[in-house]
């Protein structure tokens, strides 16, 4: 693997570590597809820092244990924004 391709995979994992951001929020901030961080995060970290990919395992764990709860409240907000027009 090329050095640049794992010092972003590192970078990426840091990032969720330390803010706990979603596939979608660091694709965004990075300007990165979230395929991209997707296999980054699942199949080219497990061979870099495999400890660095169990803390990111744990934090996509509860990102997916609490998913809808996070788009039940996007729907809410959507809905009370239509009601406010």
């Amino acid at each position: 693997m090329e050095p640049e391709i794992s010092k972003r995979v590192i970078k990426e994992a840091n990032l969720i570590i330390e803010s706990g951001k979603t596939l979608r929020d660091l694709a965004s901030e990075l300007k990165i597809g979230k395929s991209t961080i997707h296999k980054d995060m699942q199949i080219r970290l497990k061979n870099i820092d495999k400890h660095l990919y169990q803390e990111v395992q744990e934090i996509f764990k509860e990102h997916i244990r609490i998913r809808h709860l996070r788009g039940g409240e996007s729907t809410k907000k959507k809905y009370q924004k239509n009601k406010i027009n």
